[in-house]
């Protein structure tokens, strides 16, 4: 079993530089340093990140939260390499996979041919596949499935298979944008179990967007609020409870009503600006 690394401990500072403190080793798997986005130009621009500094260690898990449009998304963007800021630096070690709402499966494809694609460019050799479709599948719990086209599967189905196409690309770094939004409470809740579970057994990083406060705190290390546009770090949370966690632990419950009082904050404090 993998041992993953202590929790990032600081955050950044309100002119978007890394806090001093516990933890700021500028060494992790993630580093944001003083990164600012912008989509338009002159007075039409609109900035979605404004000098944000973070960073993850390696084999960490950290949650961002915030309020629709806070720049979220667009991070995540930029650390995989869609995008590219209009300031400062972003850096992500090793191979990074990208994980959606949506598992974005290719429909005519089969499971077993989905997760095989991501082989394949991966320049994986031909007579090799088979053997590591049937592995990572059989991680996934989707070993009976490997036959099946998407529109066979559950939602939670599809989204495992997108997990076992993010390991067979290899990734060091796992960003997940709000991958279990979209599936019911039992699901979600099963997959926390089974997203964790493989984060322990594997040791990647993990960054996972989120809107539900208490998603973020049932699975992360280190829960980071960000602002209203335009997106900063506004504030950080440490997750001290031993795993493993459910969503409905007192524990858990309390931490994520702290969180979201802070987010109420921001987003009165967006509205009293605006």
């Amino acid at each position: 079993m993998t041992t993953v690394s202590e929790p990032f401990q600081g955050t950044s500072s309100p002119d978007g530089s890394p806090a001093s403190g516990p933890g700021t080793t500028g060494a992790g798997a993630i580093r944001v340093q003083g990164v600012s986005k912008a989509f338009g130009r002159g007075e039409g621009a609109v900035v979605a990140l404004d000098r944000i500094s973070l960073e993850v260690p390696t084999g960490g898990f950290v949650a961002l939260v915030g309020a629709s449009g806070c720049g979220k998304s667009t991070l995540l963007n930029l650390l995989a390499g869609l995008d590219t800021p209009t300031r400062g630096d972003v850096a992500v070690e090793g191979r990074t996979a990208l994980m959606f709402q949506e598992a974005a499966l290719f429909p005519w494809l089969t499971v077993a041919q989905n997760v095989s694609l991501a082989l394949k460019l991966r320049k994986v050799p031909k007579r090799q596949r088979p053997a590591m479709v049937d592995e990572l599948l059989d991680t996934v719990h989707l070993a009976d499935f490997a036959d099946k086209r998407p529109h066979e599967l559950s939602g939670g189905m599809r989204q495992r298979v997108a997990i076992a196409r993010a390991f067979a690309q290899d990734a060091d770094t796992l960003l997940m944008d709000e991958p279990f939004g979209a599936l019911d409470a039992m699901t979600r809740d099963l997959l926390h179990d089974e997203l964790e579970r493989l984060w322990v057994e594997r040791g990647f990083t993990c960054l996972f967007v989120t809107h539900n406060v208490r998603e973020a705190v049932r699975l992360a290390d280190r829960v980071e609020v960000l602002s209203s546009r335009p997106g900063r770090v506004a504030a950080g949370f440490d997750v001290p409870f031993d795993r493993p966690r459910r969503i409905e632990d007192p524990d858990v419950s309390g931490l994520a009503g702290e969180i979201t009082v802070r987010l109420r904050e921001e987003v009165r404090r967006h509205a009293t600006d605006h």
